[in-house]
């Protein structure tokens, strides 16, 4: 995940006196706001947790009111100090961890607990509405939706719960929604900033071998089913006429594992397409078509009347990057305001000695990277010989630590009574580490050569690579 801490705001408390609040950015996208003393609650917790030694320094207390520019440079040391704690694979996927951002966002959003119907959308505009607490986190929302559907267990974790943006005739997906937050909040959050959203239930893994194991069950079979149709309607799977007839005829047998059977033989099947882009591959400011499955990065260019492929697979990528673009007068995207734009890049092994950095300008290049990212993990997790978790794994874990929450962090400073018990991950693959440079500043208006800095994501599946993957 990539954090950062772009800006501040100054607010006021109910006796009117002015305090500091440190804006968290997730993958690009707000999440909460923080005062210094939660941020400072939260370093405590990790240290009485996991002891002082694996912790990176966290900025000192000061007695006296900060001047402007110690206000930036304790920004700059949160940041940095937030972006170590997320790197390191026991931490980052701890319970604390999750707590302090679940609670953050309800503290930011001033969000007490209540009782929601929640609409939960498949591709094809079908709604399922749950019952569910308005602070409920990803996870909760997730097994609630395959309650009520009657998922088996084993098989929830196979699907995911996406944010996904109305945009003319179509829906784009934005993100996939996490477990630190709560489906509910995020999504009121995005529609007061963006319009239309909603929340979809998707199938949240790649192999499409694992279709397999989803076919024997009349409903997760409809839900796959369901997707593939959407993605074929728009495109995202390419079919010749003969093989859109024969498709056709399968569907009115009734045959949807066969029609699955057959579709998983189609062009980009189980893949994720993106906005047409800019990229410098094979020239620069090349626009493309780009889409991210089947373990590889894929770029297609319309050269002439034809269509050219670029495709670059996910262990050939020794690491990627998210930097911020401003570009200049005459080039594409240029504004007189200076919009910035996001751009992906990543170091590919072209040949068995060339390394070459290739780029990618889009206003998704967040969710390509975590598209990344998902893929190198499911790789890890499949040769590991691990598994998704499943519902029964979370109430394991609960018992195992005496049903004890932990207790979220107040805006005072204090503790307080937890409304829900925490949910952890489980079987988590720690595959890449993002060393960030001093400033991660995705989104902020600082200019160094045109970019901002950035971090840079290790990827622990290119260290495997052997002659015959060349």
């Amino acid at each position: 995940m990539h954090f950062s801490l772009p800006d501040t705001q100054e607010l006021k408390d109910e006796g009117g006196a002015p305090y500091t609040v440190y804006n968290i950015h997730i993958n690009g996208v707000f999440h909460c706001s923080a005062r210094y003393k939660q941020l400072r609650q939260f370093h405590e917790q990790l240290r009485k947790e996991f002891g002082p030694q694996p912790l990176p320094p966290f900025p000192p207390k000061k007695l006296l009111s900060l001047a402007s520019h110690e206000v930036e440079e304790r920004r700059c040391m949160l940041e940095r100090y937030i972006q170590l704690v997320s790197q390191d694979p026991v931490m980052g996927s701890s319970a604390t961890f999750n707590t302090f951002l679940h609670s953050a966002q309800q503290d930011s959003q001033k969000e007490t607990p209540e009782r929601v119907s929640l609409d939960i959308y498949l591709m094809n505009g079908h709604k399922i509405t749950v019952s569910v607490t308005s602070t409920d986190q990803t996870d909760d929302v997730l097994e609630a939706v395959a309650s009520q559907i009657e998922i088996p267990n084993d098989l929830v974790y196979y699907f995911g719960i996406y944010l996904v943006r109305k945009e003319e005739d179509s829906m784009a997906i934005v993100r996939k929604m996490q477990d630190f937050e709560s489906p509910f909040i995020s999504l009121r959050t995005a529609n007061k900033d963006k319009g239309i959203n909603r929340i979809v239930l998707r199938k949240s893994y790649w192999d499409s071998s694992l279709d397999d194991e989803l076919l024997d069950n009349k409903v997760t079979l409809n839900l796959l089913f369901v997707q593939t149709v959407n993605d074929l309607e728009r495109g995202w799977i390419l079919a010749t006429p003969d093989q859109l007839k024969h498709m056709k005829k399968l569907v009115s047998r009734g045959s949807k594992k066969e029609y699955l059977r057959f579709s998983r033989t189609l062009k980009y099947y189980g893949y994720i397409q993106f906005k047409p882009c800019l990229t410098d591959y094979p020239s620069p400011n090349t626009r493309v078509v780009a889409a991210s499955g089947g373990r590889e990065l894929n770029f297609r260019v319309q050269v002439g009347d034809q269509v050219k492929e670029g495709i670059f697979k996910i262990t050939r990528m020794r690491c990627w990057r998210i930097t911020t673009v401003y570009p200049k007068e005459g080039e594409s995207g240029y504004t007189k305001s200076g919009s910035a734009q996001l751009e992906l890049s990543f170091e590919y092994l072209m040949s068995k000695d060339t390394l070459r950095w290739i780029a990618i300008v889009s206003e998704q290049a967040m969710l390509m990277s975590m598209c990344l990212q998902s893929m190198v993990d499911e790789l890890i997790m499949k040769k590991q010989g691990k598994r998704f978790k499943r519902p029964q794994d979370r109430l394991q874990q609960k018992s195992q630590k005496g049903g004890k929450p932990l207790s979220p962090i107040d805006p005072s400073g204090n503790q307080s009574p937890r409304s829900q018990s925490p949910v952890e991950t489980t079987d988590r693959v720690s595959v890449a580490v993002v060393k960030c440079s001093r400033r991660n500043n995705f989104g902020e208006k600082s200019k160094m050569n045109g970019k901002g800095e950035n971090g840079v994501t290790e990827n622990d599946a290119f260290e495997g690579i052997g002659d015959d993957d060349l």
